[in-house]
């Protein structure tokens, strides 16, 4: 810096520099950035404890206010992504506590503090402990839903954790009795002041070591219960030490912890959460009357479940009983029948005995020598009027008769139907020559196909293909339709020895 200027020095209208002097002056933003550093290095955390006056919310999300006393104020802004993360609704008046850290604002040569987080001084800074408190044994699963038991159904012996001499016991006692009568073990505890938060864990912890079968019997359900109070009173439920003794316990816990209003971290570990202690009593046991109801109904349905088929089969057996017939009625039809077909065979019988009886005597009249020789006779001629010349030969006969051993054909009579049959061969074959598509080509005409092979007959059907083949009788020649464009097709390579191709045909429809 600068050393201060003298009463030798004589000031002009401009500004010099002075012999020595090596520091150029500051700007005005510059001495502010310096201030800023400077006030930001020295506080860069502080709480403080104040009134909220001039509270505001600008349009951008972020908030402004003041902190003032008795005798000073201090300006105070939260930016938008710290102003949404506010539990409560800032107003004018209400005593907070700020944190944060103190910066200046060179726009208005004014210093404020940047909040980082404000809490309600007294009450609202134990809400604010309970809510941090809760959301770190949240975050360790300790409240999840997945982990609750269901409560038993009939609990044969009941554990309750609560001050003896309250109101409370008498409660859970008075509408046990009046629901369904229950063995119940008290462990007395403090519900509040110094060292009640421990008795109630041990209370918890110590049901949840019983063994069964042991001299004490181990409960089936444990209520934790207290009477209704202010968040101080309540406080002994919201330890840390009470939350993971529910929550480790190995027996189901209802929590009753103050009025339906009311509410403790006791009550998210729980099992199931109960508005008032006689509602956890509720909860505990069923009504005896009403279960007495409910097995007198189920023993009357049971009955008639087991009766009712036995009755409706009865019903329906009755029923078909009388739909069959009678067993004279079932046979008559079939013995009338059975004597239809009896009587049926006897006559069939005899009428065909009678009638191979005729046959037989019919065809012993036709077995007589003289019949089978005027046979012979006229198939001998048959045979000669055919051209064939029979050869007898004779064998022993052991019965009457001759009969035909072989015979042999005359050749004039085989090649008869072989010449006609050439004939008529060689008139076919001369008719096909005729016919045959290709013969046309010997005389001048040519074939137009696609580059499938299939004749086009019209020349519509020749105009649409790209290319066309021409058969001559000595080869193809291929084509292209006036207007197309010939496919590209490679060149055929020239055999060695064999003469060059003579110039390209022109194009005939061109």
């Amino acid at each position: 810096m600068a050393p201060p200027p003298t009463s030798d020095d004589n000031p002009g209208l401009v500004a010099r520099a002075r012999q020595g002097d090596n520091a150029e002056p500051l700007t005005v933003s510059e001495i502010s950035a310096l201030l800023k550093r400077t006030v930001e290095d020295r506080f860069g955390y502080v709480r403080l404890r104040g009134e909220l006056s001039g509270v505001k919310r600008a349009a951008s999300g972020h908030f402004y206010c003041c902190l003032k006393d008795e005798t000073a104020v201090l300006d105070g802004v939260m930016w938008k992504g710290t102003a949404q993360r506010l539990t409560f609704r800032p107003e004018d008046g209400l005593e907070v506590i700020a944190t944060g850290k103190l910066t200046t604002y060179p726009g208005r040569s004014k210093y404020q503090i940047v909040i980082d987080s404000l809490e309600l001084a007294g009450e609202g800074a134990l809400l604010a402990l309970l809510e941090k408190t809760r959301a770190r044994l949240a975050a360790e699963g300790l409240f999840d839903e997945r982990r609750k038991r269901r409560l038993p159904f009939l609990p044969r012996t009941i554990g309750v954790v609560t001050s003896p001499t309250g109101a409370v016991i008498r409660d859970i006692l008075h509408r046990l009795a009046d629901r369904f009568p229950s063995h119940v073990l008290v462990w007395p505890v403090l519900v509040q002041g110094q060292g009640a938060a421990e008795q109630v864990a041990a209370a918890v912890r110590g049901f949840s070591a019983l063994e069964p079968g042991g001299p004490v019997p181990r409960p089936d359900v444990v209520i934790v219960a207290r009477g209704g109070g202010s968040i101080e009173d309540l406080w002994s439920f919201n330890e840390e030490v009470v939350v993971r003794a529910i929550a480790e316990c190995t027996i189901p816990v209802i929590s009753a912890v103050g009025h339906e209003t009311d509410t403790t971290l006791a009550d998210y570990a729980a099992d199931r959460r109960a508005p008032t202690p006689t509602a956890a009593a509720e909860m505990a046991v069923p009504v005896r009357a009403d279960l007495a109801l409910a097995l007198g109904d189920l023993g009357n349905r049971q009955r008639r479940a087991v009766l009712r088929p036995v009755e409706l089969g009865r019903e329906r057996l009755e029923a078909r009983a009388r739909m069959l017939p009678r067993p004279e009625n079932l046979l008559q039809p079939q013995a009338q029948r059975l004597d239809d077909l009896a009587e049926r065979l006897r006559r069939g019988l005899a009428e065909r005995s009678a009638r191979g009886r005729e046959r037989l005597a019919g065809a012993a009249s036709r077995l007589s020598p003289s019949l089978l020789t005027r046979s012979a006779a006229e198939a001998q001629r048959r045979l000669d009027r055919a051209g064939l010349t029979p050869v007898l030969v004779q064998r022993p006969a052991q019965a009457a008769g001759e009969r035909l051993a072989r015979a042999r054909l005359v050749p004039a009579l085989v090649e008869r139907p072989l010449l006609g049959g050439r004939d008529r061969l060689a008139a076919l074959t001369r008719v096909m020559s005729q016919l045959h598509p290709e013969k046309p080509l010997e005389r001048g005409y040519a074939i137009v196909r696609d580059t499938a092979g299939t004749a086009l007959t019209s020349r519509a059907a020749a105009a649409e293909e790209a290319a066309l083949v021409l058969q001559f009788r000595d080869g193809t020649l291929d084509a292209v339709p006036a207007g197309s464009t010939p496919p590209a097709k490679p060149r055929p390579a020239r055999p060695k020895g064999a003469p060059r191709a003579g110039p390209a045909q022109e194009d005939l429809f061109g």
